[in-house]
């Protein structure tokens, strides 16, 4: 899985997500699969870890995101947003 993140600086304080898979993932089954295991995952872990008035993409990669054990998918997740917030 790949994140993509903006600061809006739109004074909101909403955290906004998006999700998408390409083909490459599989048939729609398989990409709507890894849609709704990233969707749970940024469910789980957006609100703790993300920051407020920025918008975040995640994005399927094939093998990885539908055979992936879900924690390890969540740990992903987790570390993805410290990466792209600087902290350790």
């Amino acid at each position: 899985m790949m994140v993509q993140a903006r600061d809006r600086r739109d004074g909101t304080d909403a955290i906004r997500v998006g999700f998408t898979c390409s083909k490459k993932v599989g048939n729609a089954v398989a990409r709507n699969r890894a849609k709704r295991r990233m969707r749970e995952a940024a469910r789980a872990i957006l609100p703790s870890h993300g920051r407020p008035g920025w918008d975040y993409v995640l994005i399927g990669r094939a093998n990885e995101t539908a055979a992936r054990p879900f924690e390890a998918l969540k740990a992903d997740l987790i570390f993805a947003l410290h990466k792209l917030h600087g902290e350790t």
